[in-house]
């Protein structure tokens, strides 16, 4: 087996032990309810020096997204929302490659390409929110912080 294909294989069982993780977290959370200010801490970039870290809303947006509000997740991180999309279909489209033995060939392929735009995104989203804050004062996160 290639190095490559390794790999991908080895993305593909963290994915799912992830998805898995993921899931049981969720149900744990539905029986077990809590407000989500009593399970985070807050950010200490954002506390001490007042402007929005490269993380920042990541959580939020996640939850957005796991209650389906995919535009406020979006809005709170964009991150999220290419995680979601790129890791989903890596997941899916290995599924099928894998269940069809490989006749159907559909499966992602691992690619550098992705983690670049990751942190091209990552910058750009610092970038704008802290823009807002320091030169418009307009800060998005506590603006846009209703009720998810």
């Amino acid at each position: 087996m290639r190095q490559r294909e390794k790999e991908e294989t080895a993305l593909f069982y963290i994915g799912w032990s992830l998805v898995f993780i993921a899931s049981v977290l969720a149900l744990i959370y539905k029986l077990f309810p809590l407000p989500l200010s009593k399970l985070l801490l807050p950010c200490l970039v954002n506390s001490t020096l007042g402007i929005y870290c490269p993380g920042c809303g990541g959580t939020r947006a996640v939850w957005a997204l796991f209650h389906g509000k995919i535009v406020r997740s979006f809005f709170f991180h964009p991150l999220v929302i290419y995680t979601a999309a790129a890791g989903g279909w890596f997941l899916i489209s290995q599924s099928i490659e894998r269940i069809s033995r490989h006749r159907i060939k559909i499966g992602m392929k691992y690619r550098d390409i992705y983690i670049w735009a990751a942190l091209a995104i990552v910058i750009i989203n610092f970038i704008i929110k802290n823009l807002l804050l320091i030169v418009w004062n307009i800060d998005l996160l506590e603006s846009a912080n209703l009720s998810l």
